[in-house]
């Protein structure tokens, strides 16, 4: 079941019985109006005008005032249901389990997951050594790092190979634009190295001392990949990669055997991967097959071989293995072929 948190759970009341609110309402006082300021924009020879654009000004105090004056009419309407908010409010809670615990996942030594606590807003995340009755070791507490912060997202945690450090991702202003940061295991000390206006998508190398991660343009999108050395200024971080093209976006990932790193380029119905062995990051990533229009696929390794998932002249998608020597087209070998009535959706490598 899916968790919710007390927030958003309160909001879902709040809105439930403001429609019934004003579906009982007797004289009621007059909405907040939003005042009408046109924004004309032209774009691909279409006019287009927004007459609320302003609104997205939000350290603008007009744009506060009204929010704080749509606050207000709410109070107003659901006055008279203060009591039904607070029983269905606890109705829910009560059908929510708040203090729980993930499914652990074992990686070498550890067993890593997460625990939710009543009463706290975010989520603690945590490991054991060896075995699941050993002393728990918390690598964040989210609410102890929101405290004095109006939000906080912590994300796309990735522990180095040798399990010492862990590499993370913070947002605290909402918009989705992070700042990487390390996390000494053993001591509990956040490294110096701070990388700001990236993403949430950041992979170790075999070395545990190179972080490949990605950054936004313009339109945050993801388009650059950057290699980091811990200990080295940021601002001299090597980039790997630019994709130009604004209809593909970039991603990092690194196969389930750890041999590899995989920079994924996708868009709608064409995708691309380049490889680089996670054990000589100072490489160059190579061409996996070049992007087609229309044709995609996806790659893992085990042992002396890449698996790949495509469409390639395959609906359905079909799947191929080719050696770690010879990844072009003309090297696969079939393994499952194409069917009519059953979709390849993905695969997972196992021994």
């Amino acid at each position: 079941m899916m968790l919710m948190n007390s927030r958003f759970t309160r909001g879902l009341v709040i809105a439930a019985v403001l429609l019934l609110a004003i579906g009982t309402a007797v004289a009621a006082p007059a909405p907040p109006v939003a005042k009408v300021v046109p924004k004309v924009d032209t774009l691909f020879g279409v006019t287009m005008t927004d007459n609320y654009h302003w609104l997205r000004e939000k350290t603008n105090p007009e744009v506060i005032d009204y929010l704080k004056a749509e606050n207000a009419y709410t109070d107003s309407m659901t006055a008279s249901t203060k009591a039904l908010q607070e029983k269905l409010y606890n109705e829910m809670v009560g059908r929510i389990k708040e203090t729980d615990m993930s499914l652990p996942v074992k990686r070498d030594d550890y067993y890593y997951y997460s625990r939710d606590e009543k009463g706290k807003q975010y989520k603690i995340y945590c490991r054991k050594k060896g075995t699941l009755d050993a002393a728990e070791e918390i690598m964040f507490d989210v609410n102890a790092m929101a405290e004095g912060k109006s939000f906080m997202s912590v994300a796309g945690m990735t522990v180095s190979p040798n399990q010492a450090l862990v590499a993370y991702a913070v947002d605290t202003a909402g918009n989705e634009i992070y700042t990487i940061q390390v996390k000494n295991l053993t001591t509990g000390a956040v490294l110096a190295d701070a990388i700001p206006n990236a993403t949430n998508n950041l992979q170790w190398a075999n070395d545990n001392a190179t972080l490949f991660y990605t950054t936004l343009d313009v339109a945050l999108r993801s388009y650059r990949l950057w290699r980091h050395k811990l200990g080295i200024d940021p601002a001299k971080d090597v980039l790997m990669y630019e994709e130009p093209d604004q209809k593909f976006e970039l991603g990092i990932d690194k196969s389930k055997s750890k041999a590899y790193l995989f920079m994924i380029l996708g868009s709608t119905v064409t995708s691309e991967v380049r490889y680089l062995d996670a054990n000589t990051p100072d490489g160059e990533f190579a061409i996996f097959t070049p992007r087609r229009q229309d044709i995609e696929y996806s790659v893992e390794h085990y042992g002396d071989r890449f698996f790949v998932l495509t469409n390639d002249n395959a609906k359905n998608f079909k799947l191929m293995e080719t050696p770690v020597t010879a990844t072009a087209k003309e090297n696969w070998k079939e393994i499952i072929p194409t069917s009519d009535t059953v979709k390849l959706d993905g695969m997972e490598v196992f021994k």
